[in-house]
Order: C-alpha cells, then structure tokens, then sequence
C-alpha cells in the first residue's frame, strides 16, 4: 500500500527538489538579513513552519502548473467520475486519488494555524477558493478542469485542519515546560532531519 504513495512522493521531491534549493538558499538569507536589519529575535520552530509554508506554496504551484501527458484528458464536471474510475489501491489511485488529497493537507494545517482557526468553516472557504483557482488556471493553460481534484482537495484539507485541532487539543494537556521555545526548537529540528532522512 505504502509502495505507491512512496513512488508518488519520491517522483515529487525529484521534480520540485531545484525550486526547493534555490528558494530556501534565497529566503533563508533574505529572511535572516531582515532579523538582523530590524534587531528581531530569531525563533527556530517559527522560522521554520514559516519556510515550511512558502517552500510548500511553491511547490504546489510547479506541481499544478507542470505540463505533463494531460492531452488526452478532458474536462471533468461531473462530480466523483474520475475518482471511481481507478482501481482501489493501484498506482494510479494513489498518485490521483490520495496524492490529491495529501497534496492539500499541509494547506489545510498552514491556513488554520497562522488563522488560529477553531472552526472549520474558514479553513473550507479558503480551500475552495485555492482549488478552484488552480483548477481554472489549469483549463486556461492547457491542462483540464477536474471538479473531483476539487474534493478531493477540499478533503485534504479538511484533513489537514483536523490535523492542526489535534495538536491543538493536544497542547492543552500537555506541560507548559514541554512547550518551552527550547523544547519546541528541539522538536523542530528533529522533525527536519527525520524528513530530509526520509527524501
């Protein structure tokens, strides 16, 4: 089951891994030079959800804006067409189905955690708005208008907010001396070099 979500991810990472470089390279030291500017106190694990968030917005803009073997495809209106068309647990299903879905979850985070959003219904709008303006874009560059990447995108991030009142919740029992910057700077780092370990 793992195998092709891991092909999937891996086959992004190699497609955004240049953008990836060049933006951190740029906004880290644009980033750092403006704290130092300014006489801002640096804070790691808010650093980073930050890069974490541009790096992750443009990302998605080179997935959904990359011209790939869609000229066969046609416009999809109707709604769950395309998602019943694949084979539960093929390549395919993962990569358009699941992929659909994990390539929202992380907005659906980033949106309710710099909104500190407790009710779904923002983090819902905002995810319409953002799927439909790339599926629009991709019908007006070439590609096609699928209205089920459009729940399925809705539904990533739906996941994605259920993901950040999680943790949300989570903290609230947690110790304050758990959530000390140090802890979380600690925490930061670690989550990091596990998900590089993993690309």
């Amino acid at each position: 089951m793992l195998g092709p979500l891991s092909h999937t991810i891996h086959g992004v990472v190699n497609f955004t891994w240049p953008m990836i470089l060049i933006s951190v390279v740029i906004l880290v030291s644009f980033r750092i030079s403006y704290l130092i500017k300014n006489r801002e106190r640096f804070v790691l694990y808010k650093e980073l959800l930050m890069l974490s968030f541009i790096i992750y917005i443009l990302c998605l803009f080179q997935i959904v804006t990359f011209q790939d073997d869609v000229n066969w495809a046609t416009n999809n209106f109707i709604p769950f067409r395309e998602i019943l068309r694949y084979n539960m647990g093929s390549r395919l299903f993962f990569k358009n189905v699941i992929g659909n879905m994990i390539l929202f979850m992380p907005y659906g985070f980033f949106v309710s955690y710099y909104l500190k959003n407790k009710k779904f219904y923002l983090t819902l709008f905002l995810t319409v708005v953002a799927s439909f303006s790339i599926e629009i874009v991709q019908m007006v560059i070439g590609r096609v208008f699928d209205i089920d990447d459009i729940i399925l995108n809705v539904l990533g991030g739906y996941l994605g907010y259920y993901i950040y009142y999680f943790f949300m919740k989570l903290g609230e029992f947690i110790p304050s001396i758990l959530k000390s910057e140090l802890v979380l700077n600690f925490i930061s780092i670690v989550l990091l070099m596990g998900i590089i370990t993993l690309l």
